[in-house]
């Protein structure tokens, strides 16, 4: 059985990033372009490209892992050392074999709550955008114009940090989801990033724009329908009509949101 990691010259123990690396420097090196064509270089590359689609994938990787387990202790079985029957022997193949399965399982279970932590830090501080968008569109809250100095102060310091804080969130959801289309066609020998990445750039900055505006224009509606229960109930807390202060507000709430995110994140791990 063809062991990937040797081909990739990594460690089992090897993270995505340090594989995906691996991968990269070998493409570089053996890729036929820069070796004439040479069928030695080609059939190298060949290899490297099917153990880095095997070991790139985390499921796949589990799946080979198990199989290049079971090979090993075949393997192992037909030694003088292996081949005992006695019942400690037995027991000792067993643990060493659960040992190894497990440390499989938990190294896809740690990749998939990376991957599961990363994205979510993507979805919650949008989502969240979208909603309290929606929300101050409905409400048109007052918070600044009833506030005092030291109250916009510190309104205007959230706002701040959470503007900061969403657009730090969006360009981390930029770089590691989606790709720019005039990177399709670079080589793989460049030192760029191979094209990994679901989803155009363009097409999620429309998401974003389009999902704000859809979310400003449904709140406005409803807004509108119950302007007058809102505005005969607390007239001095809320508007008639958009005001400039209203963008103060989804910054703020996106850095609220995605703080309790954090927080709830610290007690599951």
């Amino acid at each position: 059985m063809v062991n990937y990691y040797k081909v990739l010259k990594v460690s089992p123990k090897a993270t995505n990033v340090e594989i995906k690396s691996a991968y990269r420097r070998l493409a570089r090196k053996l890729h036929p372009d820069v070796n004439n064509n040479v069928e030695d270089a080609a059939r190298e590359f060949a290899k490297i490209a099917k153990a880095y689609e095997i070991l790139g994938n985390p499921k796949e990787r589990a799946n080979y892992d198990r199989q290049l387990l079971k090979a090993k202790y075949a393997s192992d079985n037909n030694s003088s050392v292996f081949s005992s029957e006695n019942a400690h022997a037995k027991r000792w193949r067993q643990m060493a074999y659960e040992r190894r399965y497990n440390e499989i399982i938990d190294r896809m279970i740690a990749d998939e709550r990376r991957e599961t932590l990363a994205l979510q830090k993507v979805i919650f501080p949008t989502v969240a955008l979208f909603v309290s968008t929606f929300f101050v569109a409905i409400f048109k809250p007052l918070f600044w114009t009833n506030l005092q100095i030291i109250g916009k102060i510190i309104l205007l310091s959230l706002f701040v940090a959470g503007l900061v804080h969403l657009i730090s969130r969006l360009r981390s959801g930029f770089e590691r989801y989606t790709y720019r289309d005039e990177n399709l066609h670079e080589s793989i020998l460049e030192e760029a990033e191979p094209v990994t990445k679901p989803y155009p750039r363009f097409t999620a900055i429309c998401f974003l724009i389009f999902g704000v505006f859809v979310s400003l224009g449904v709140g406005l509606l409803i807004g509108n329908y119950l302007d007058l229960l809102i505005g005969a109930t607390m007239p001095t807390l809320f508007s008639h009509s958009l005001k400039p202060e209203f963008i103060f507000y989804p910054p703020i709430v996106v850095l609220f949101v995605d703080l309790m995110h954090n927080f709830v994140s610290r007690f599951d791990n």
